[in-house]
């Protein structure tokens, strides 16, 4: 009956199975169960299976929103997910991972203030902050990481004072 899954999708299938029979009832057997049916969950995403049947939907007619429906995702997302050939899939899968290990959290060794911070210790909108430093009170440095961010920082000449920002 499950014949059309790959081999490693109907071993983790098969782990789920025998972990819900009544003679796993133990201490352990509810994280193993876990464990077991979040392997299957990650078995099946990547279980082939999955890209023939939306290929075949497709060249039956089916639209994305109805695949995206069937897979439970947005028409966007399965259209990422599954759309194009097996190079141009990979290449969009590489990217995401790319961009998922890229740190996405500001370093908090930066030098002076980024604009949000300057705007909070002034009293004044982020705009007021960058209308100061266009207007040459406030001065700016742009910074840039050996990853490609960059960061925009604000370097308070004196106490903090409430700027006008018609001025």
């Amino acid at each position: 009956m499950t014949d059309f899954l790959a081999p490693g999708t109907r071993a983790a299938l098969n782990a789920v199975h025998s972990l819900s029979g009544e003679s796993a009832r133990g201490d352990g057997a509810p994280l193993e169960r876990l464990r077991a049916v979040r392997a299957l969950l990650h078995e099946l995403e990547a279980d082939p299976v999955m890209l023939t049947s939306v290929r075949a939907a497709v060249e039956g007619g089916s639209t994305w929103d109805e695949i995206a429906e069937a897979a439970g995702l947005k028409p966007a997302a399965a259209r990422w997910r599954w759309a194009g050939t097996d190079e141009e899939i990979s290449a969009r899968l590489l990217a995401g991972r790319k961009r998922s290990v890229r740190p996405s959290s500001v370093p908090t060794d930066l030098p002076g203030l980024s604009v949000a911070e300057a705007a909070a210790q002034l009293g004044v909108s982020a705009q007021a902050v960058y209308l100061q430093v266009s207007r040459g009170k406030l001065t700016s440095q742009t910074v840039q990481l050996d990853d490609g961010r960059s960061y925009k920082r604000v370097f308070l000449n004196s106490a903090p004072t409430i700027l006008d920002p018609t001025a």
